[in-house]
């Protein structure tokens, strides 16, 4: 029996969200302050299904990296494994909400914490102790995250650790993509599952089209893409040829910004559970519906009766 079920490594930030809804970036008045980050998300979002979740990231000694930590602890995430680097400072992120389509989104990353992960943060993670690592795609953006990364991956997958990459692909920590191409396409031989939207898995393969991109991921991963389609829902293809849709939520968009992380938070608890391809597939569906009708990521994520109560409204699985 292993002692967790999840561990997130990577990124983590203080999420500053607009509260002035609709309003331009330049005309806000006051920000919210959360918690966010893709892996951090995942993190929160695992926990509150039910998932005993630990946290590999990197904070700064700083205020906003112990604004960070108390939310962490207040959840139930094991924060033990993430270090403080001095001298780094824990990143930001700034958000203007003007629904259904204009979210921008400004990164605060020079010099952060988190992406000065090295070999011996990872080593002194619990990768062969949990039963799923996730690691992310910002996360290969510049070492010594890179080489921890790839080390934690390797470690975990020659321990029977399930391991998934989250694509997750933000121009910004890159000079090219074509580089964010590399770097995850020599990622994907450790990984099992790769999950992704179209963006981010045209990104990480160069090809021209979903389906040939879907392909490239495929041959490189060990069971399955999850190719997440926003509206029309997600889909998995399998390793052995099978592909499983699952249908989407109706909604109404507030904010995009965090779905994604909800969707592989409510998918990965699902396929912890055992529940096949499919039904995991739209128990993400729902857990990124419920956050798309918040304000917030890891603040706003949601508890599994909160996600069962949501299906059963919307004619179940």
């Amino acid at each position: 029996m292993r002692t967790y079920d999840v561990l997130c490594m990577g990124r983590s930030s203080i999420d500053l969200y607009s509260n002035d809804i609709g309003a331009p970036f330049e005309d806000i008045t006051s920000f919210a302050a959360l918690v966010g980050g893709c892996p951090t998300n995942i993190s929160v979002g695992t926990r509150r299904l039910g998932c005993k979740s630990a946290l590999l990231t990197g904070v700064g000694e700083d205020h906003v990296g112990r604004f960070i930590l108390h939310f962490l602890n207040r959840e139930g995430v094991e924060t033990k494994f993430t270090p403080v680097k001095p001298g780094r400072r824990t990143s930001a992120v700034l958000l203007g909400i003007q629904p259904p389509e204009t979210f921008p989104i400004t990164f605060y990353r020079d010099n952060c914490a988190d992406i000065a992960l090295d070999i011996d943060d990872a080593a002194a993670a619990p990768l062969v102790d949990t039963r799923l690592l996730l690691i992310s795609g910002t996360g290969l953006s510049a070492d010594p995250s890179r080489a921890a990364t790839l080390y934690a991956a390797e470690t975990a997958s020659s321990s029977g650790t399930e391991v998934v990459l989250d694509i997750d692909y933000r121009p910004t920590a890159w000079p090219d993509v074509r580089a964010f191409g590399i770097s995850v396409r020599t990622a994907l031989p450790l990984c099992d599952i790769a999950i992704g939207t179209e963006d981010e898995i045209k990104a990480a393969t160069g090809a021209a089209t979903d389906e040939e991109a879907v392909q490239i991921l495929l041959r490189g991963v060990r069971k399955a893409v999850v190719y997440k389609r926003g509206a029309d829902g997600s889909r998995v293809y399998t390793r052995d040829g099978q592909i499983f849709d699952a249908a989407p939520f109706k909604i109404t968009v507030l904010n995009t910004l965090g779905a994604g992380d909800a969707f592989a938070s409510g998918f990965l608890y699902a396929h912890l559970q055992g529940w096949g391809w499919q039904k995991s597939a739209r128990m993400g569906n729902a857990t990124g519906a419920i956050v798309v009708t918040r304000q917030g990521c890891a603040n706003d994520m949601p508890t599994l009766d909160e996600a069962m109560n949501f299906i059963e409204a919307q004619g179940g699985f």
